[in-house]
C-alpha cells in the first residue's frame, strides 16, 4: 500500500485492514515522502499490530513505492491497496477463497462502491455500474479497451501470475490501467466476487484526478499501445468510427504507427470531408463482416444503436469491434 499524504483517511483505512475476518495476512505499508502525520499513523499502528510493516520510498512515486512494496511482500497471493479507501472485512477472505478453488492462472476481483463526503458526479455512478455488471459477468476484459476493467485497489492473484506478468516492474503510467492490460496479455481469467467487497473514496486532491501521469491522453496512448500489440488482426481491413476529437486523436496515432485503417462517421456534417489526409466515408458503407471496428463515440444511445448493428451480424464485442470511450 503505497501512503502519500493520506492522514486524514488513513486510520479508517487501517482499520478496515486489521478488522479483516482472514486473519493470515501482511500490510507492506510505504511511506512515499508524505508530508502531513501520515507516517505518525502507520507508526502508532504497526505497534499495536506487527503485520503491519512500514517502509520508506527512497525513489519517487507510485510506482517505486509498489516495486519496494512488493520486494518487501512475503505472501503468495498479492493484493493491493489506496490508503484512502475501505475494505469490507470479508475481503482478504472472499479473494483468497476464489484463488483457492480455482488455482493458477486467475485474478480475482470484487464489486466496489464509491463514497465521497461531497455529492458523487453521475460519471462516477455509471463508471460503478459498468464496473461492476462486468465482473458479475466475469467478462471485464471484453471492454478493456473503454476504462481500466480491474479496479487498481480490489484485485488479488497468485504471486506466480505477477510474477508471469511482470509485476511493478514497467514505468508505464496510469500504472494500474497498464498491469490490468498485462493481466489480460498473460491470459489471466477472471475470478468475480459478486458482492461489494471495496469501498473507493473519491476527493478532490486525489491523485486520480491532479496528476498529470493520470491525463486522458495517457489513457489512450496506452490503450492505443495494447491494441496494436493484443488486438489487431492483420487480415481484416480496420474501421475507426467517429470523427471527434477522440477518433482524430485515434487516427493520428495510426497514421503514426503506419497502421492502415478506414474512417467512418454518422455526422452528415463530416461525411466526404478529408482529414489527415484522410477521406471519412458515411458509416453505413463498412463491410462489417471483413472489418475490425475501433469505436471512439462517446454518446451512450449511438453507442446502442451501434452494438444491435454488431450483434446482427454476429460480430463479437472484444474481438470484432472495441469501445475506445
Amino acid at each position: 500500500m503505497p501512503v502519500k499524504n493520506a492522514e486524514p483517511y488513513l486510520a479508517d483505512c487501517l482499520d478496515s485492514i486489521i478488522n479483516q475476518t482472514e486473519l493470515n495476512w501482511e500490510l507492506v505499508a510505504v511511506n512515499d515522502h508524505s508530508t502531513d502525520n501520515s507516517l505518525m499513523v502507520l507508526k502508532a499502528f504497526a505497534n499495536v499490530d506487527k503485520r503491519v510493516k512500514i517502509f520508506d520510498n527512497k525513489g519517487q512515486g507510485i510506482i517505486e513505492a509498489l516495486r519496494l512494496a512488493y520486494k518487501k511482500s512475503t505472501g503468495n497471493f498479492i493484493t493491493r491497496m489506496d490508503a484512502d479507501d475501505l475494505m469490507t472485512e470479508n475481503k482478504l477472505h472472499l479473494l483468497k477463497q476464489k484463488l483457492l478453488q480455482a488455482g493458477i492462472g486467475y485474478v480475482a476481483t470484487g464489486l466496489v462502491k464509491y463514497f465521497s463526503e461531497k455529492q458523487l458526479g453521475n460519471g462516477y455512478k455509471k463508471y460503478e455500474d459498468w464496473l461492476n455488471r462486468l465482473t458479475k459477468n466475469e467478462s471485464n476484459f471484453s471492454e478493456i479497451y473503454k476504462e481500466c476493467v480491474i479496479p487498481s485497489p480490489c484485485w488479488m492473484l497468485h504471486k506466480q501470475d505477477l510474477e508471469k506478468c511482470e509485476a511493478f516492474k514497467p514505468n508505464d503510467y496510469p500504472e494500474d490501467y497498464d498491469l490490468c492490460f498485462r493481466f489480460y496479455k498473460y491470459k489471466l481469467k477472471v475470478l468475480g466476487v459478486n458482492e461489494i467487497i471495496h469501498y473507493w473514496r473519491d476527493y478532490p486532491n486525489r491523485t486520480s484526478r491532479t496528476d498529470a501521469n493520470y491525463l486522458d491522453n495517457r489513457f489512450l496512448n496506452l490503450k492505443l499501445h495494447y491494441f496494436i500489440q493484443l488486438s489487431l488482426q492483420a487480415n481484416k481491413t480496420l474501421a475507426l468510427w467517429g470523427a471527434g476529437e477522440k477518433g482524430k486523436f485515434i487516427a493520428k496515432y495510426l497514421i503514426k504507427k503506419n497502421v492502415p485503417f478506414s474512417w467512418f462517421t454518422n455526422n452528415i456534417k463530416k461525411i466526404n470531408k478529408t482529414i489527415y489526409d484522410i477521406k471519412i466515408e458515411n458509416q453505413n458503407n463498412i463491410s462489417l463482416n471483413k472489418s475490425q471496428s475501433m469505436v471512439a463515440i462517446a454518446n451512450p444511445i449511438e453507442q446502442a444503436q451501434i452494438i444491435k448493428i454488431f450483434e446482427n451480424y454476429g460480430l463479437e464485442l472484444g474481438s470484432d469491434y472495441f469501445f475506445f470511450c
